[in-house]
């Protein structure tokens, strides 16, 4: 298994057709949820994946400040099923946040949460500052993480 991070333009047309098969796959079909999956920020966006065998088991977005939120954001996030439960969610947000804080050089990240994730979000920091909401008739959380000093 391999991680990469990858602007749009630095995506070949292989690995974004498997990363937007994915996310088609898990938003769209298995959360029978339909929405514009293609939303006009992909472009402006880095891009978080493992791959295996040539295919994207593991992805999510980094959003810039100002595409979605005035802080980064994390979005998309996914983990392919038969790959679930081993740990690759736990690494793959680990790789974000220290991309945002090491590489973009920023301390806040946003999240828009499926409420059922709030605890595994919590784990890494972020907190929860908004009230339930539902968005594509799922129930979201706004929660943001904020770099602390090390003293």
């Amino acid at each position: 298994m391999n991680w990469y991070v990858k602007t749009f333009n630095e995506l070949t047309v292989s690995e974004l057709y498997s990363i937007l098969k994915e996310r088609v796959g898990v938003f769209v079909v298995e959360q029978t949820c339909p929405y514009p999956e293609c939303d006009g920020k992909d472009n402006k966006c880095f891009h978080l994946f493992a791959e295996e065998n040539n295919e994207v088991i593991a992805y999510l977005r980094i959003l810039p400040p100002g595409v979605s939120y005035d802080e980064a954001a994390l979005g998309r996030v996914l983990v392919k099923e038969g790959y679930r439960r081993k740990g690759l969610a736990i690494e793959m947000i680990n790789r974000a946040i220290k991309f945002i804080e090491e590489e973009m050089k920023l301390k806040k990240i946003k999240i828009s949460a499926q409420q059922y994730l709030i605890d595994f979000y919590e784990s890494f920091g972020f907190k929860v500052f908004s009230e339930g909401y539902l968005e594509d008739g799922i129930p979201h959380i706004d929660m943001i993480y904020e770099k602390q000093a090390r003293s």
